[in-house]
């Protein structure tokens, strides 16, 4: 008699991983054009590629997995000439994500202070915004604009990679006519 756990086991390694069969069209909703746009508004504005500095302040992770959307072969930012940074001395732009907790209060405020002008703050998302889900918490100090400026938010929760997109576009558009 063949055990059951056997069974099982035999069945799963036959039948192959559970994978989708071909990546998703990522030009599907305009998302080359959009791509292509922001690197080339980022060129002109910046001289160079876009760098941005990821901040979580306290998310849920929800933000941060549309961020890694947007660098995952589908979207592919870098390719475009927008990567993301790990220090904020060479970032352009904070994206920062979740509500700002106190115990992430003054190292996003030092972030901030790192990062070289020009710099812009992109708040990520319903909790970026306001606090969200998480508004009220004695843990939580309020939104991105509670300590810092903020010059865009991308609404969402979380925001997909299209909007992520269409959000620092805007961006570099409403700065370039400053």
């Amino acid at each position: 008699m063949i055990p059951p756990i056997a069974k099982f086991l035999a069945r799963h390694l036959l039948k192959g991983p559970y994978t989708m069969r071909g990546a998703p069209d990522p030009d599907a909703d305009g998302l080359l054009e959009l791509a292509e746009a922001l690197g080339q508004r980022a060129r002109g504005r910046l001289g160079r590629s876009l760098a941005i500095r990821e901040v979580d302040a306290g998310s849920c992770n929800g933000c941060e997995l549309e961020i890694h959307a947007v660098n995952n072969p589908v979207y592919d930012l870098e390719r475009f000439g927008i990567k993301f940074t790990a220090s904020p001395r060479h970032a352009d732009v904070l994206l920062v994500t979740g509500p700002v907790t106190w115990n992430m209060a003054e190292a996003l405020m030092r972030t901030y202070e790192a990062t070289p002008a020009p710099k812009w703050v992109v708040a990520m998302g319903d909790c970026a915004r306001d606090g969200g889900c998480f508004a009220g918490s004695y843990a939580v100090a309020g939104g991105v604009s509670a300590i810092i400026p903020v010059d865009l938010h991308i609404k969402g929760c979380p925001p997909p990679p299209r909007d992520i997109l269409a959000g620092l576009l805007a961006l570099l558009e409403t700065v370039s006519a400053r």
